[in-house]
């Protein structure tokens, strides 16, 4: 049976993959032995060199992190089997800037008898060499056998620093005294959801039943630790957590570096995914994610799967993990400066209102937020059948989801926080809540029209009317829409009007009926309901039943 592959001869895989980088990236590599399986980057006379390798099948590992604040060589062998000391020297004196070399890679048996016999090649020939061994899989042996364990994505992280600490013209000593200390400080676990299928085997590495993962997978293939079944995100994210704080032992203050890998198949939102849960997981102990990496970084062919690596970071490690670095396939993580306290501006509005003597008063926004959150869900089922019609059926989960997450926001807001402030926070509860058009224009429109709202007066009629012509005035600004295009603005604006002249709750419910029935008979001329052209005439649009809907509900819940 014919391999699922783009590929020619597999004896020759490898050899015409490393052909196809070079000759892709000439400015960035070049061979350095006569059997192009030594790659290197332009030298940088007098910088310590740094030289990896391993198996291939592996990309970005290892020849990716060859680069400007990186490796500055590497040694490819066959997929996942190692280079030779012949390979592996090559790169080396090649590499060689006059200070020595250090050898960077992972932990397996044959990397380590190959480079250890390059290394004495090296010392022959006048070049010193060091060694670290990236062994931060902690499902591959437990605690008192760390010495045994493998090199996986981890290394990524320990490439960075050991070549950013080469950049600023580090001792060969002094850079692998780093480099030992960055791989002493990560840990990776990983999880597979299908194997990988060697080019000259063609067959999977392990086989999965329908429904199984696998917990504890390597880089080269193997099973794992584990055959369990499929769990959710946030379930896994758990579950490897779990295993690297049990040796890291994160504590309030503890400042790390998270990197999300993908193992060759794996979507990039599903490793999004993971790092939510990572994230909320570690922040819940009081640590501070200072920088994240996440997509492919060491992979398996098309294995799919991810690896979590978590590392305890000093304030040395933390300074060269954020040093610039390029290669044309390294891609940059994320530093973030200091935690998003989230609260912030909520914390500031409570003091903005202590500090108006007159502002003694609650804000009717809460009600009114409320009222909506216990009334609008009974119409979702309706507004989803109108928006069917017309658009993508989501118009019900939108406002329903909508209104519930304010007033779940706005519970757990002081008493005495500002009618400015409580919009802000609603607004961007409803905007969250179910990202969608409607969503937005309703979110940007109140967050416009928090801007507005005087706090140092308690809201009347007059101000509530302010607020609702902001609000349209927003929504106009913000999707262009316009009065006669059928769209919510059509039922918000008169209605805004018939209440300025003085209309009563039971007034405005009879005008929003006639509104709603009128402009159902029109075209829609905007959004997707205008893609339906003449088939729109006759429906009902379903913004403007929702907001006619909302309207009501805040007419008759606003105190007398």
């Amino acid at each position: 049976m014919a391999l699922r592959k783009i590929i020619n001869d597999p004896s020759e895989f490898v050899d015409e993959v490393l052909d196809g980088i070079v000759s892709a990236h000439p400015d960035a590599y070049r061979f350095a032995s006569a059997d192009k399986r030594a790659v290197v980057a332009p030298a940088t006379p007098g910088r310590v060199g740094i030289v990896t390798g391993g198996g291939s099948g592996h990309l970005p590992l290892f020849l990716g992190y060859v680069g400007s604040g990186l490796a500055t060589g590497v040694a490819v062998g066959n997929v996942f089997s190692s280079p030779s000391p012949a390979q592996i020297f090559a790169a080396t004196r090649a590499s060689d800037g006059g200070n020595g070399v250090l050898y960077l890679y992972g932990n397996y048996g044959g990397d380590v008898y190959n480079f250890d016999l390059a290394a004495e090649m090296a010392s022959a020939h006048g070049i010193p060499t060091r060694t670290v061994l990236g062994a931060d899989d902690v499902l591959s042996a437990p605690a008192d056998r760390a010495s045994t364990r493998r090199g996986i994505a981890g290394l990524v992280m320990v490439y960075k620093i050991a070549g950013a600490a080469a950049d600023r013209g580090y001792s060969l000593d002094e850079v692998a005294m780093i480099a030992q200390r960055a791989a002493n400080a990560v840990r990776t676990a990983g999880m597979g959801l299908a194997p990988t299928i060697l080019p000259a085997a063609g067959k999977p590495t392990f086989t999965l039943a329908e429904g199984e993962m696998e917990v504890g997978v390597g880089i080269h293939g193997e099973s794992g630790i584990a055959t369990v079944p499929i769990a959710s995100a946030d379930s896994i994210a758990g579950t490897l957590f779990g295993h690297l704080n049990a040796e890291l032992e994160l504590a309030a203050g503890s400042r790390v570096a998270v990197l999300v890998n993908g193992l060759g198949a794996t979507p990039l939102e599903e490793l999004y995914l993971l790092y939510s849960a990572i994230a909320r997981l570690a922040t819940e102990r009081g640590a501070h994610i200072a920088y994240n990496f996440i997509g492919e970084y060491a992979t398996s062919l098309e294995m799919a799967g991810a690896s979590v690596s978590i590392m305890r970071l000093d304030s040395e490690l933390e300074a060269l993990l954020n040093a610039p670095a390029q290669s044309p396939f390294y891609r940059p993580g994320t530093a973030i400066s200091q935690p998003r306290e989230a609260s912030a501006t909520v914390e500031q509005a409570v003091a903005v209102q202590a500090s108006h003597p007159t502002a003694d008063f609650e804000s009717p926004l809460r009600s009114a937020f409320l009222a909506l959150a216990e009334r609008m869900p009974a119409h979702t089922d309706e507004l989803r059948d109108l928006d069917a019609a017309l658009g993508d059926g989501d118009l019900g989960l939108t406002v329903s989801a909508g209104v519930v997450a304010m007033a779940d926001r706005i519970s757990e807001l002081p008493d005495t926080i500002t009618s400015s402030a409580l919009m802000r926070e609603a607004a961007m509860a409803f905007a969250s809540a179910n990202p969608s058009t409607f969503a937005a224009l309703v979110g940007s429109g109140m967050l416009a029209a928090s801007t507005g709202i005087d706090d140092s007066r308690p809201l009347d009629r007059q101000a509530a009317l302010a607020i609702g012509r902001a609000i349209a005035a927003a929504i106009v600004a913000k999707g262009g829409a316009e009065l006669g295009d059928k769209t919510l603005l059509d039922v918000l604006v008169p209605a805004l009007d018939e209440l300025d002249d003085g209309a009563s709750a039971g007034h405005l419910r009879a005008f929003l009926d006639r509104r709603v029935a009128e402009i159902a008979s029109w075209r829609s001329r905007r959004g997707r309901a205008a893609w339906h052209q003449e088939r729109s005439i006759g429906l009902k649009d379903p913004g403007s039943v929702a907001v006619a809907y909302a309207l009501v509900i805040l007419i008759e819940s606003a105190p007398a």
